[in-house]
């Protein structure tokens, strides 16, 4: 066994060598000469380790990334040839296969759309298949949101950041191909495309020969159950999942806050009719028993507290002293993506790699009492949108995290005048 490990370390080792040749700019196939024995050998495992390796040692996701499609390429010949055991459909996996599935038939439609529009200027089958195109987003987000965590709980967060990256790489690309239409720029949306294809292409690869196979042997049946059951918050690509693979899932138990709601009211109607004083602290205690939540003014039910928040026009999320994500809102307008794969998640990882930083500076700020509030507005999807940042202190003044309102004010903003009656 200690020969083993030995072995494997030093495998390793010399998988971190073949990076760093390359990052001081060795030739590919140089590279793939030089170390021809580990090369034909190496798993997905073992690439994927790797990268968590050199991250883990100090070395920059960004920089990681960069050479992302590089040190694929050196071990694309080897990961072609590995069997990875199949999914059924219903799987989270199963449904990730199947939208690359139609998403490699959207690439070669591009392709040919952006001949036609380049020869008889056939503007529209090129819009129509680029829209189609733009959904991959749905598929980004349930990995980020719902795949990424589960991974980040077997310490699986390497590969996960590094592949995030990338995926915001092929968000601006669908950007700069959008304002290359808008300007009529042919030329440029050619670059454009050919980088996209690329990319998606690529990022097709690394899933399938390395996350998608990492992923099966390193997370139990309990967790795909889970990234599952809420893989529909976030909703799916193109493709309804299968049913062949059934979850079995089960429901965490909710408790019956109408049964509760109703015990709590006999218990008042009783502590009434019997006409006796009670003790302030002891009637807080028995409202908390009989479901009440006891506030500092007045008490609520978990599920008035539950509607109220969500009829709030905020969407709301709290992170504790721990920076790990307790709660967000469900409200009728969901501002960005989320589903329950983030409880429980330290906050940095639910940001793109290139701003976690920037969710570090806040919490730092709060957590030392430095800043009071964060703030951020801009325009997106034509909506003009404020996000707010507040420390949250309990009665000894001991940071217990923050919370995050966000709020489309566009409305708001239009405003003018005065309307002090009611026009309905």
């Amino acid at each position: 066994m200690s020969e083993m490990i030995r072995n494997n370390e030093e495998k390793q080792k010399i998988l971190k060598d073949i990076v760093t040749d390359l990052h001081e700019g060795s030739d590919i196939k140089s590279v793939q000469k030089k170390f021809k024995e580990i090369i034909k050998n190496v798993s997905p495992e073992e690439i994927a380790a790797m990268e968590q390796s050199l991250i883990d040692g100090g070395v920059p996701v960004e920089h990681v990334q960069s050479l992302c499609d590089v040190h694929v390429k050196v071990f694309e010949d080897t990961l072609e040839k590995q069997k990875v055991g199949k999914a059924l459909p219903g799987h989270p996996v199963h449904t990730y296969k199947a939208e690359n599935k139609h998403l490699r038939t959207l690439i070669k439609r591009i392709k040919k759309d952006l001949k036609k529009f380049e020869t008889g200027n056939d503007k529209v089958s090129f819009k129509t298949t680029f829209t189609e195109l733009r959904e991959v987003e749905i598929h980004f987000q349930r990995k980020e949101n719902q795949l990424f965590p589960f991974l980040e709980e077997v310490n699986f967060t390497g590969p996960s950041r590094v592949m995030w990256g990338k995926q915001d790489e092929i968000r601006v690309m669908f950007k700069e191909i959008e304002a290359s239409l808008k300007e009529d720029d042919i030329k440029a949306l050619k670059s454009h495309v050919s980088k996209l294809v690329k990319a998606l292409t690529g990022m097709i690869f690394m899933e399938e020969k390395i996350l998608f196979p990492t992923a099966m042997r390193k997370l139990t049946e309990d967790s795909w159950k889970n990234i599952r059951r809420g893989e529909g918050e976030i909703g799916y690509a193109w493709i309804k999942p299968g049913n062949l693979w059934d979850p079995n899932v089960v429901k965490t138990d909710i408790p019956d806050f109408a049964k509760v709601a109703a015990e709590a009211r006999k218990a008042r109607e009783e502590e009434a009719s019997s006409g006796q004083d009670s003790d302030p602290a002891v009637e807080s205690n028995n409202r908390e028993e009989a479901g009440q939540i006891p506030l500092d003014v007045g008490s609520l039910t978990g599920i008035q507290l539950n509607m109220m928040l969500k009829v709030l026009p905020l969407d709301i999320s709290f992170i504790d002293e721990n920076d790990r994500v307790l709660y967000y809102s469900q409200g009728k307008e969901r501002m960005f993506p989320r589903s329950p794969g983030i409880i429980g998640r330290t906050v940095q990882n639910c940001h793109p790699p290139k701003s976690a930083h920037v969710v570090q500076k806040i919490i730092d700020g709060f957590r030392n009492k430095e800043k009071e509030e964060a703030e951020f507005y801009f325009t997106m999807n034509g909506r003009f949108l404020l996000i707010r940042y507040y420390p949250v202190y309990d009665e000894n003044g001991e940071y217990r995290g923050v919370i995050e309102a966000g709020q489309d004010v566009t409305g708001i903003r239009a405003l003018e005048g005065e309307q002090k009656l009611l026009d309905w």
